[in-house]
Order: C-alpha cells, then sequence, then structure tokens
C-alpha cells in the first residue's frame, strides 16, 4: 500500500487544520495513528474520519504545554502499539495580535509554553523513546526498526519577521533552532529531525487572525505571490514525505512552504 504500512505516527494537535490533514494523509497510507489533542470532541472526530477510511486510530487526550501529559501520552502510544516510528510536533497557538510593546508577559508566556514547550518536551519524549527502541529494551521483547522521524511544524514567522505578531514570531523561530540542533545531536542515532515552515493556511488560527481586522484577509493574501493561502493537505504532503523511508539524507532543514513569499 504504501511507505508507511503499520508504522506509528504519534501527532500533536490532530483535531483540526494541518494536524488532522497529517494524521488522515498517514491513515491513508497505511500508518497506525496516535492523536493527541487536548480537545477530545474535535481529536474523537479525527479518529473517527480515520476508522471511516478503514484505517487505525488512538485518541490520547494531553496538554501539550504539561511535559508529563507528554511523556504519558507517549508511553500510551508505545503500551497500545509496542512503539513509535514518527512524531509530528504541530500542536500550538497564534496568540495576541497586536503591536510589540503591548504584548504582556501573560501573553509571552503563554505562547511560549505552548508553541515552544510542546515542541521542546514532544521531541525529548520521543527521542528517548526511539533510542530505547533502538536498544532493543521492551517489556514484550519484540524487535523495533533502527531509527525514527520527527516533524515539528514551524511557520513562515519563524524565517522572518511577524509585524503585530512578536511573541508568535519568536515561538516559530524558536522551533526551528531546536529542531537543527536536536538533529545534529542525534543524527547517528538514525533519527532524522526537520520542520516545516507553512505560510498562512486555511485553518482555525488563520480563520481567528482574520475575524481581527476588516479587509486583512486580502492584505495577507497579497504577500503570498501564487495569491492564495495554503491548505492543510499541501502542508500534510511535505510532512509524509519528510517521513519516507526513502527520505534517508534529508534532516535539520526547515522546509518552507510558503506560495513563494520567500523567495524574493
Amino acid at each position: 500500500m504504501s511507505n508507511f504500512a503499520n508504522q506509528i505516527a504519534f501527532i500533536t494537535g490532530a483535531g483540526s487544520g494541518i494536524g488532522r490533514a497529517t494524521a488522515l494523509a498517514f491513515a491513508s497510507e497505511g500508518a497506525k495513528v496516535v492523536v493527541a489533542e487536548i480537545n477530545e470532541k474535535s481529536g474523537r472526530e479525527t479518529v473517527g474520519y480515520i476508522q471511516e477510511l478503514g484505517g487505525t486510530a488512538l485518541f490520547v487526550r494531553c496538554d501539550v504545554a504539561e511535559p508529563e501529559q507528554i511523556d504519558a501520552a507517549i508511553w500510551q502510544t508505545v503500551d497500545t502499539y509496542g512503539r513509535l516510528d514518527i512524531g509530528i510536533n504541530n500542536a500550538g497557538i497564534g496568540g495576541k495580535y497586536g503591536r510589540f510593546i503591548d504584548q504582556t508577559k501573560e501573553d509571552f508566556d503563554q505562547i511560549m509554553a505552548v508553541n515552544v514547550g510542546s515542541v521542546f518536551y514532544g521531541m525529548q519524549a520521543q527521542i528517548r523513546q526511539m533510542i530505547l527502541q533502538q536498544k532493543g529494551y521492551n517489556a514484550n521483547g519484540d524487535h523495533y526498526p533502527a531509527g525514527g522521524k520527527i516533524v515539528n511544524v514551524s511557520s513562515i514567522a519563524g524565517v522572518r519577521g511577524m509585524p503585530m505578531g512578536a511573541p508568535y514570531s519568536a515561538s516559530k523561530h524558536a522551533v526551528i533552532g531546536l529542531t537543527k540542533t536536536a538533529a545534529l545531536e542525534y543524527v547517528r542515532q538514525n533519527i532524522r529531525i526537520n520542520a516545516v515552515c507553512p505560510v498562512y493556511t486555511h485553518s482555525s488560527m488563520v480563520d481567528e487572525l482574520i475575524s481581527t481586522a476588516p479587509g486583512i484577509e486580502e492584505r495577507l493574501r497579497r504577500m503570498i505571490p501564487i495569491g492564495r493561502f495554503g491548505q492543510p493537505d499541501e502542508i500534510a504532503q511535505a510532512i509524509l514525505w519528510l517521513c519516507a523511508d526513502e527520505n534517508t539524507f534529508c534532516t535539520g532543514q526547515a522546509i518552507q512552504l510558503d506560495g513563494g513569499m520567500t523567495a524574493g
């Protein structure tokens, strides 16, 4: 069927947008998907869609700002499916849209806890498990394939400034820094770690941003040379490519999916 038959993919924020599209894409390619989501209703909806496709999925409620909950979600994944092959750290929030000097400590702390903490603690738990598998330690004595694949969802705001969104931009720059650092540390363990940097992509987060000011949607669209926002499925396909078994030479990269925005 696919590259991902029987591989185990753990995806945060899989209840909507890019996360849901990625969960469905992996499932359609044969992976068993763990939907890690704080919103139980939307997370279980994603599981239902996967099951309608004939796929296998597990919902795990997880607040990605809490490292203990991430650890528990990874252990539940391993307890259910026996291993972890793929980690997708996608969950994030947009924060408050406003001037740099008007952003509060609460605004900054919240967005860093979710957008950066989820990636930092998520990768820690995922890498620990992937290394454990390489050493062959498992309560059932199962044999695991060596290595693993991790993709973190950054943003085009992680490679350029974002006026009126300083905390968000800072958090997404941090995601790229974490990605590159972890990729260098674990490349010899055959753990490939990359990031994707989407431009404005149709999702509840972008819808919320658009609702903040009349005319902002058209202004944002004009910034993208291709003339439109991204689609979640387009980002999901890039994530699948980064995780493909044939893609053995790409690690530590931040792939810009921006409709040409940074080309000029």
